[in-house]
């Protein structure tokens, strides 16, 4: 397995102001990071490729849909706009260096209109990767869909949807970024959760309860990584937390307090868990 850290942690965006904290990553135990790209036109692709083959680290990407895109809109024009948005990040995640964009790629974050989603939104996600699917292939890129709690979506909560959304989809680019934030407030037992999205399993992140440092908190680690194990995982482990006073991302984040003595603790003190419970 391969051992990330999402930049969040630092700063709301990443670019050239933030490549000095890269060799200090790789020292730190980290394979790669995970880069924030939200609008093609304003991702620095070339520079963070040079930046982190520099550094020696792989580079992965986070991203959601800005207000005013969304895959499962009712307004086919919103759709038709935001397939397009999806094929530059494709192109701009692909530029950088990254063969794999995760996250809750089908509504912005946050976007609750206080009923189900219905069965022409399911519809219309189904049909949009499929549309997706060749321009994720001529760019040798993996989107990973990320079902979150339901108290950022309405649209995509369990292990259980995710997969089959994934079953209805069929295609080898497209899978799931399942995180154990989400999962230990949306599953009855988040190692199941890992075996029910199965051979869909494209991403890890290995997030404690609080989004402190892994290890510190109540998520049952040994099942998780026993299920990881029995998968035949080998993708990457992403830590994923947010700085305490970044603003909006702070906010949207609902990150109301100092969690850990540190931002930057949760990822250098979580590597060391992980890489101790990975090898045991």
């Amino acid at each position: 397995m391969k051992f990330g850290v999402n930049t969040f942690i630092w700063a709301a965006e990443f670019g050239q102001e933030q490549m000095p904290l890269l060799p200090g990553i790789k020292a730190g135990g980290f394979d790669g990071v995970e880069v924030p790209l939200f609008r093609a036109s304003s991702f620095a692709a070339a520079e963070i490729r040079k930046g982190t083959e520099a550094a020696g680290l792989e580079v992965t990407i986070c991203s959601v849909l800005v207000q005013g895109l969304s895959l499962i809109s009712d307004d086919a024009e919103v759709r038709r706009q935001t397939l397009a948005h999806m094929k530059e990040v494709i192109a701009a995640g692909a530029e950088a260096g990254a063969k794999l964009i995760a996250g809750p790629l089908y509504s912005p974050v946050g976007y609750l209109p206080g009923r189900r989603r219905t069965s022409a939104e399911w519809k219309w996600a189904v049909e949009a990767y499929q549309t997706l699917g060749d321009t994720l292939r001529a760019h040798d890129v993996t989107i990973a869909i990320e079902p979150l709690n339901r108290f950022e979506t309405y649209f995509l909560n369990t292990a259980a949807d995710a997969a089959r959304l994934c079953d209805e989809i069929n295609h080898p680019n497209v899978g799931v970024l399942f995180d154990t934030f989400h999962a230990n407030i949306e599953e009855k037992d988040i190692a199941a959760g890992y075996r029910t999205v199965g051979k869909h399993l494209k991403h890890v992140h290995t997030c404690e309860n609080d989004r402190g440092i892994p290890g510190s908190g109540h998520v049952e680690w040994p099942s998780v990584f026993a299920a990881l194990k029995e998968l035949n995982y080998d993708g990457w482990l992403t830590i994923e937390s947010f700085g305490f006073a970044l603003g909006e991302l702070s906010a949207a984040a609902s990150i109301w307090r100092d969690i850990e003595k540190s931002p930057e603790s949760i990822a250098f003190e979580g590597v060391k868990f992980l890489r101790q419970n990975v090898k045991s």
